[in-house]
């Protein structure tokens, strides 16, 4: 009998040890920055929409700010026509010079896919856009989106799969976002002078109001405690995991899965509209994206 206790008990002891993924609780963890009567937080704080009509969109903020780590939300956004909505999730700091990290979905007319933009803001400049269309239907289902943000490089990735990298091009005068914390953000929004087709076409406020879901939202990153998280968010502790050299830059297989991405499903890149920028183009775009 006392054999199979002492069993019993190793393998509690590795159940123990198994690492779990807590996730975060929109309840405890965000707050309703504007809109909060068209949003909802359900399932003990687990899920949460926000809702657009013709009188008020919908935005939430995270309590705590944060300086590198990982940004993980599960996002099922508007289905049908959602033309001229936007569905934002993106971090950011404050003030004139404020850094941004983002991910927009461009609402569809029935029948036509969203556009996934992204952009990046340094010091409160951003033209730094990428759009991609997505490879799946993102209003069936949840889509993990994630944000990697650490000293070296920030990687946005969709389920896994990694779409867009900004390296840390100081050493060529490009500056990067690593001495602001940052905000998790996330908001529904009437953007109909530009977001569908250039603004050509306008929203169906019939077809409101327009949801999009969220889930699984899960801030693996180092909060912000005041000026001296710069030094403890970017060393080289064990316990900052993003600091390693193994996230210093993509891995053999992510640079096939980026390629395979971007050739495919890449529609616009800033570094290649020479018309836009008469031919001066951001230095960061004479540097590989990897």
């Amino acid at each position: 009998m006392a054999k199979y206790q002492l069993l019993l008990l190793a393998f509690l002891s590795l159940v123990a040890m198994k690492p779990q993924i807590v996730f975060g609780n929109f309840q405890e963890d965000m707050v309703f920055n504007w809109g909060a009567p068209h949003s909802s937080i359900f399932n003990n704080g687990q899920n949460m929409q926000l809702q657009l009509d013709r009188y008020s969109g919908s935005g939430v903020q995270t309590n705590k700010q944060f300086l590198f780590g990982s940004i993980e939300m599960h996002i099922k956004l508007v289905h049908g026509n959602s033309a001229g909505t936007v569905t934002a999730y993106y971090c950011s700091s404050t003030g004139p010079k404020h850094d941004e990290i983002d991910f927009e979905f461009l609402g569809n007319s029935s029948g036509h896919p969203y556009i996934i933009h992204t952009n990046v803001y340094t010091q409160g400049i951003g033209s730094r856009e990428e759009q991609f269309y997505p490879w799946f239907d993102p209003t069936a289902d949840f889509h993990n989106y994630t944000i990697h943000w650490n000293p070296s490089q920030i990687v946005w990735f969709i389920d896994g799969l990694p779409i867009r990298v900004f390296t840390n091009n100081e050493a060529i005068g490009v500056p990067f976002p690593n001495e602001q914390a940052m905000r998790v953000y996330s908001s529904i929004w009437n953007a109909d002078n530009w977001a569908t087709r250039g603004g050509l076409v306008k929203i169906d406020w019939t077809r409101a109001p327009f949801i999009a879901r969220l889930s699984r939202f899960n801030p693996r990153a180092c909060e912000w405690t005041g000026p001296i998280s710069l030094t403890a968010c970017g060393s080289n502790s064990p316990a900052n995991w993003w600091t390693k050299p193994t996230y210093h830059k993509l891995s053999y297989s992510q640079m096939g899965q980026l390629k395979w991405v971007r050739d495919n499903f890449m529609i616009y890149d800033y570094c290649k509209d020479t018309k836009r920028f008469n031919g001066r183009m951001p230095r960061e775009c004479s540097k590989p994206i990897i």
